[in-house]
């Protein structure tokens, strides 16, 4: 049975613990606030560009750009995007469970992985699947460096025919307590953008310059908006998972330091007894 000080000195271990994830979701619920306002300020713009694109490509009548040429699948590379750190609950599992499903599909030598957070690359790194690229140490927050790095070795390896197709499996953020893992073709690009109603597809359009130079100049924009749209939505996917994992985790502290204190008030009155009836045996043990 535990001693008085054992129990002390474990209830003084976990009141410590509840102090970490207390702070841990606080700065998750920080992070989180920053991470929706920033989902808020790309989703318009990410949205405005498909319809943009959509109603071009509809009233071009025939659109021709690298980004949208179909050939026969040789090497396909699927893109996950998971976090630098644990303590998020399932987060990261679900999404890495989903990417083993994803590449049943496909044998080593026809699948690479580009793997967005340090726990993709290390779980994936020990596995048969080749890694052919990994951006890691985001401290939580958006590198815009780095997601361009990721956008340019994406798109050349597509435009060199190195790969034929590439995926993006990441979290749509929902709300503070769900969010949806996604898997969305990148390159090539859907040839529909999304329906155009009747009447944008009516209209008439003048283009200055032709819709060739158009596409060039906006697809680039287009590809490294939706992988930061995806980056976005995978860190407020994180932050929500993270803080509820922690709030679950101070809340469990809690409870544990009232039942050892539970715990220690009966031992410490089943001390204070023993010595009462020691006391009270030894003086009638002197009367007789």
């Amino acid at each position: 049975m535990a001693t008085i000080r054992d129990l002390k000195n474990r209830i003084r271990a976990v009141g410590s613990t509840k102090q970490i994830t207390k702070a841990m979701e606080m700065v998750s619920a920080a992070k989180l606030r920053r991470a929706q306002q920033r989902i808020e300020s790309y989703r318009p713009y990410a949205e405005k560009m498909i319809e943009m694109l959509g109603h071009l490509a509809t009233a071009s009548g025939q659109v021709s750009h690298p980004f949208f040429e179909e050939r026969p699948v040789k090497k396909t590379a699927l893109v996950i995007f998971t976090s630098d750190r644990g303590l998020c609950g399932s987060y990261n599992s679900n999404l890495i469970r989903k990417a083993e499903e994803f590449s049943r599909s496909y044998t080593p030598e026809n699948l690479e992985l580009i793997c967005i957070g340090r726990r993709s690359r290390d779980y994936f790194r020990r596995r048969p699947i080749p890694v052919a690229q990994s951006y890691v140490d985001f401290a939580g927050n958006m590198d815009l460096s780095k997601m361009k790095a990721a956008t340019h070795f994406l798109t050349e390896r597509f435009l060199s025919g190195d790969i034929d197709r590439i995926f993006l499996l990441y979290t749509a953020f929902l709300s503070t307590v769900s969010y949806r893992i996604t898997l969305k073709q990148y390159l090539p690009i859907a040839m529909e953008f999304g329906a155009t109603d009747e009447k944008h597809s009516a209209k008439e359009y003048i283009f200055e310059p032709d819709p060739a130079s158009i596409f060039q100049a906006l697809l680039p924009s287009y590809a490294q908006t939706l992988v930061q749209m995806c980056m976005a939505e995978s860190l407020a996917s994180e932050h929500g998972t993270r803080m509820i994992a922690m709030g679950a985790a101070t809340r469990n502290a809690g409870e544990m330091i009232d039942n050892l204190t539970l715990v220690m008030n009966k031992a410490r009155q089943s001390a204070i007894t023993k010595e009462l009836l020691e006391i009270v045996s030894g003086a009638e043990a002197l009367k007789g």
